[in-house]
């Protein structure tokens, strides 16, 4: 069971990027798929969700710029980012969560993708 995120890498102060999750050894379609990025010197954050429904919902920093989709057929979750600024900068890591009477609770991490943004 993993999941290895993608996509990271420097880019410039506006520029954009997207990221992937992607999952193995299990199906993403009954999770709901977190991003979450962490700065230096700082706690992780919440940046976006996507429930397994496709509901949606963001972080305040990341609003209108950011969107979290994701493809079950690929067993894939994306966070395309734009507009980046310095302060998105951090390892971005994807989380995958699920709970039920009959599974309990499942909860994956990935290991991160490096996102840096210079000004």
């Amino acid at each position: 069971v993993r999941l290895v995120e993608s996509g990271g890498g420097l880019v410039p102060a506006g520029g954009f990027l997207r990221l992937s999750c992607a999952a193995s050894g299990f199906t993403l379609d009954d999770y709901a798929i977190g991003w979450f990025r962490q700065a230096p010197g700082k706690e992780r954050e919440g940046v976006a969700e996507i429930t397994n429904r496709g509901v949606t919902n963001y972080g305040e920093s990341v609003k209108g710029r950011f969107t979290i989709s994701r493809d079950n057929a690929e067993n894939t979750v994306y966070l395309q980012m734009t507009s980046l600024k310095p302060e998105d900068t951090g390892v971005y890591y994807c989380n995958a969560k699920h709970s039920s009477l009959s599974d309990g609770v499942m909860n994956f991490w990935g290991t991160g993708t490096l996102v840096t943004v210079s000004s």
